[in-house]
Formats: C-alpha cells, sequence, structure tokens
C-alpha cells in the first residue's frame, strides 16, 4: 500500500501535542508518505520531541517564524510529484492521498484537489465544506468536483509543479488567507483547482489560538491580495465594502492601518488580473458575502 507519490509537509509553532498526534496519525497511514515539518522558532520544545520520537520525518529548523513560508522551504525539499499540505492541528484519513494522487495523475492542468473536512470529536462538517461544495465558478467537465477559486493550505494536495511555478506562498502575507494569492496566481496559468468530497482531512482546532490576532491578519491579507490583484475599481469597491461590514473594533482597526502601512511594497508589486479571471473573481466575491464561513470576527 505504500505510496510514494506525495509528501505530506506540516508548518508548526509551539503546537507540540497537536503536531505529535498529527504524527502519529500520519505515521500510520497505509500510504506512508514522506513527511515534512517546518519549526516555525517553537519554544515549547516541539523540534526537540519529533527528532527523538519520529525520527523518520525531515526536520527543518529556520530559526526564525516564517510563517506560510515555511512550507516554501519544505516544498524545495520535496521529490515526490505531488505535496499535501497538512496543518498541526489536522491528518488525512487513510486512502485519501493515495486517491487525490490518482486524481491528479490523470489530469495535468488539476494543480490542487481539497478535501472535505470534519471537526473533530463531533464528526460534523466544517463550516466552509459548504463554500466549497456551492462553489458558483464553473469549469470544464474534467474535473473531479466543483471548481474552486481558491483552496485551503490545511486540507489540499498541489501539484509540485505548480506551486513551484508560481512561487509558492507569498513571504509579505506571511500567514492567514495567504491561499487567495496563490491560487489566483495559479488560475492565471491555466491552472484549476477542485474540490473532492471523497478525499477526506481530520480537524481538530488548537487551543492555543488567538482568534483575534488571526481576523488582524486575515483581514490586512485580504487588503493586501484585494489591491496585489484586482482593478482599481473592484479594489476599492472591495475596500468600501469591507469597512462598512467589519465590526467597528480594535482590531479591525489596526488591520486596515497595517494594511495601509504596507500599501508601498502592495502597489509595487501590483498586478492586476486579465479581465476573464476577475469576472469569476467577483463571482467569488458575491458568495462569500453570502457565506456565514467567511466573517472578520473574533
Amino acid at each position: 500500500m505504500t505510496d510514494c507519490r506525495t509528501t505530506v509537509v506540516v508548518i508548526t509553532r509551539d503546537r507540540r501535542p497537536e503536531l505529535l498526534r498529527t504524527l502519529r496519525t500520519l505515521r500510520a497511514l497505509p500510504e506512508k508518505p514522506r513527511v515534512i515539518v517546518t519549526d516555525n522558532a517553537s519554544r515549547d520544545g516541539t523540534a526537540e520531541a519529533v527528532a527523538r520520537q519520529f525520527p523518520e520525518v525531515t526536520l527543518l529548523r529556520p530559526g526564525r517564524n516564517a510563517g506560510a513560508v515555511g512550507r516554501n522551504l519544505a516544498v524545495r525539499q520535496v521529490r515526490s510529484p505531488y505535496v499535501a499540505f497538512c496543518d498541526d492541528d489536522t491528518w488525512w484519513e487513510p486512502g485519501s492521498l493515495r486517491r487525490a494522487a490518482d486524481l491528479l495523475d490523470i489530469r495535468p492542468r488539476l494543480a490542487a484537489v481539497t478535501a472535505r473536512i470534519v471537526v473533530e470529536p463531533s464528526g460534523e462538517e466544517d463550516p466552509v465544506v459548504a463554500d466549497l461544495r456551492d462553489s458558483p465558478l464553473k469549469g470544464p467537465d474534467w474535473l473531479p468536483g466543483p471548481a474552486l477559486g481558491s483552496f485551503l493550505a490545511a486540507a489540499t494536495v498541489m501539484r509540485c509543479d505548480a506551486f513551484r511555478a508560481v512561487g509558492g506562498f507569498h513571504p509579505g502575507l506571511w500567514l492567514g488567507g495567504e491561499e487567495e494569492l496563490l491560487a489566483t496566481d495559479l488560475l492565471r496559468q491555466g491552472w484549476w483547482l477542485s474540490y473532492v468530497p471523497e478525499l477526506l482531512i481530520h480537524h481538530a482546532a488548537s487551543p492555543v489560538r488567538d482568534s483575534t490576532q488571526r481576523r488582524i491578519v486575515g483581514l490586512r491579507n485580504t487588503l493586501w491580495f484585494t489591491w496585489l490583484r484586482r482593478p482599481f475599481p473592484s479594489a476599492l469597491r472591495r475596500t468600501g465594502y469591507l469597512m462598512r461590514t467589519v465590526p467597528r473594533d480594535v482590531a479591525s482597526a489596526r488591520a486596515f492601518a497595517h494594511a495601509a502601512a504596507g500599501l508601498p511594497w502592495v502597489l509595487r508589486e501590483r498586478e492586476p488580473v486579465p479581465r476573464d479571471l476577475e469576472t469569476r473573481l467577483r463571482t467569488l466575491e458575491e458568495a462569500q458575502r453570502r457565506s456565514p464561513a467567511r466573517r472578520y470576527v473574533g
């Protein structure tokens, strides 16, 4: 049952118990994937525990909190055609990595497949699954499921060539909604993304979470993505919508302040998408406004 087509990449920081649980489940998978962990400068002994308990895992220690770029560092070490991203509090269902590789093998323009996410210990679907399942985008008939405009890094298997072709995760965004920019750049190059409900990943949310900080960074990155890739009218419209609808509190004010401080580099790197892709992004934006899973609260 061993399948060497997919390498699992995990980034972590100060979540030793969750990571060790995830590594135990990955070790037990029938596919026996190679696993690469990037430790983003943990201070709780995470790296030492991984080295001691999981000597078969490739452990990267960049010496700083690299955020999502930690995945880029790991993908540099990947020799398989596909990479399965996984958070330290998520783990893949047995057989899902094999099935994902099968789907990618026969669809050369498919960049990534995103799995159905169930929340543990309840076993209920994550609320974001409804957005994936009901994606408004239209795609070619050969897609294995609904066409997507973005993906979730904690639940996605991606073609390494596609990931490298767009440069991986942008270092400017660090972490938090960083997938949207990468996904848009993949779509711009003619790749497709798809949700495949037969693939499954489990998510037991870590209690070590700062929901307010996640909201600040997520909103900031939404604004940066908007000004990096959307035409001026759309960027202005989306910015105005966010200003009217996000909570009027200190966290939102900090997010807008951070976004404004980064405008010089954002405008230097600005590359608006072509008209056909902008049409797709507007369709996604309209759907997101109705989604209960996409609220800047916390």
